[in-house]
């Protein structure tokens, strides 16, 4: 066993990127504070290839040094918005035709691995503040919450790592959707997948 070359990897070009074909996901980070974790949440939205990031309320935005220090150039691949208002950002997403759904511990939420999108309309996912988690006037408007199984004494993942969770399941039951069995992410191309 060796480890692949860059060249083996494939990766993409900053335009390639914004060209390529995108998961119909948008990511709304509500309130989040650190920009470590803003930058994180960059990465892993350009690792799975997300349709936008959308920073909300106090949330920092590119560009920041600190932003860029977890980003690793993620901030030029992955289309960003800011609003100030996120209440007001989900009503528009909502108006858009998506689906919106928080990542919440909340009456009612369904565990991630219960979550069955429906891929014939796009989804927004909503991940919350570091310690308050998803402000209440959002939840009053999201189609639902979605709840990340966990079994020790925190009962809380950092909100990059959430990210990362919640992504790849949706990823992985897009790929077996007949939406994405007909899109650029096909389970059966990607060498890393063969077999799932």
């Amino acid at each position: 066993m060796r480890k692949l070359t860059m060249a083996e990897l494939g990766r993409k070009t900053v335009e390639e990127c914004r060209q390529a074909e995108k998961l119909p996901v948008v990511v709304v980070l509500d309130q989040v504070r650190s920009m470590y974790n803003v930058g994180s949440v960059f990465r892993t939205a350009d690792a799975f290839q997300i349709q936008a990031l959308w920073l909300c309320g106090y949330t920092p935005t590119p560009p920041h040094r600190d932003i860029h220090k977890t980003a690793l150039g993620a901030t030029e691949t992955v289309s960003w918005q800011h609003d100030p208002d996120t209440p007001a950002a989900v009503n528009r997403l909502k108006a858009e035709g998506y689906a919106v759904w928080a990542v919440e511990q909340a009456e009612g939420s369904r565990y991630l691995h219960d979550f069955e999108p429906d891929f014939s309309r796009p989804i927004a996912l909503v991940f919350g503040n570091e310690m308050h988690g998803v402000q209440q006037a959002v939840l009053d408007r999201v189609d639902g919450c979605i709840e990340i199984p966990q079994f020790g004494m925190k009962h809380s993942l950092n909100i990059a790592v959430s990210v990362g969770v919640v992504l790849w399941d949706v990823l992985v039951k897009y790929m077996r959707s007949p939406q994405g069995r007909l899109s650029a992410f096909d389970l059966s191309a990607h060498r890393y997948l063969k077999g799932i």
